[in-house]
């Protein structure tokens, strides 16, 4: 039985309706990657099983137990949490603080888990007492897992952890996110740079006007002449960008 399994859910924004029956499943020692133009509901479906958006229909099941009405504070309980693509720090707050308000939820301050965030991510141990505000692009995002790691999750959603970086640092995101899995977290991330995502991922997902439209391991989905040629470019490393990319 997979982990997250996501079936045919309907969602949207006010009377915009976004998803038209997307089904997606992750297992537990995965790291799954959903690719898509702007616009196919890449972040909608990630914000969909979460909780931060309802379900209009579909279930979403997570480790054997339905979450499809759950609020997301109790769907972090439940041992999932979400990195989103922008204002994923409290600027205001240091590091240390970030980290601690990943752990909210919980009756006490997890000191092992802070410890075990601070020797993957040892930046973060240095700039602890360091306004998060003032960071690099590529720290607040090795902050925002910091955070979402804080609460020990099965599974991490991350939401275009690329986006706006510089090629040096998205090679390190990406090693990040590969050591966090590679520790027994299972990764679902959208992902606009999408060679580098198929690259890195088991399987991956793509989307396009809200449905499915391929699934296959990640390597498949790179050989596929078809996904080449609509989401990839024709050649070279298209879609290697690491620019921001707007979803919905």
């Amino acid at each position: 039985m997979a982990l997250l399994e996501a079936h045919d859910i309907v969602s949207g924004y006010g009377d915009a309706q976004i998803l038209h029956g997307v089904s997606m499943d992750v297992s537990d020692d995965e790291i799954v990657c959903i690719i898509g133009p702007n616009g196919a509901g890449k972040s909608t479906f990630m914000k969909a099983v979460f909780g931060l958006i309802d379900c209009w229909d579909g279930s979403v099941n997570f480790d054997g137990a339905d979450i499809t009405d759950l609020r997301p504070d109790e769907i972090t309980r439940e041992g999932m949490c979400y990195v989103p693509q922008v204002d994923n720090v409290f600027p205001n707050l240091t590091v240390r603080e970030n980290l601690e308000m990943g752990a909210y939820i919980l009756d006490s301050m997890p000191e092992d888990a802070l410890q075990e965030v601070f020797d993957r991510f040892p930046i973060l141990e240095e700039r602890q007492n360091q306004k998060a505000g003032t960071m690099s692009g590529g720290q607040q995002q090795m902050l925002a897992m910091g955070r979402g790691l804080m609460v020990d999750p099965d599974l991490m959603l991350v939401d275009e952890p690329s986006a706006g970086l510089a090629p040096d640092l998205v090679d390190e995101v990406f090693e990040k996110i590969i050591e966090i899995n590679e520790s027994g977290t299972a990764i679902l991330m959208v992902e606009q740079n999408a060679r580098k995502a198929l690259r890195n991922s088991d399987r991956g997902y793509v989307l396009e006007m809200g449905e499915n439209r391929f699934e296959d391991t990640g390597e498949a989905l790179l050989d596929n002449d078809e996904v080449t040629e609509l989401y990839l470019g024709a050649g070279g490393d298209a879609g290697e960008t690491g620019e921001a990319a707007t979803d919905d």
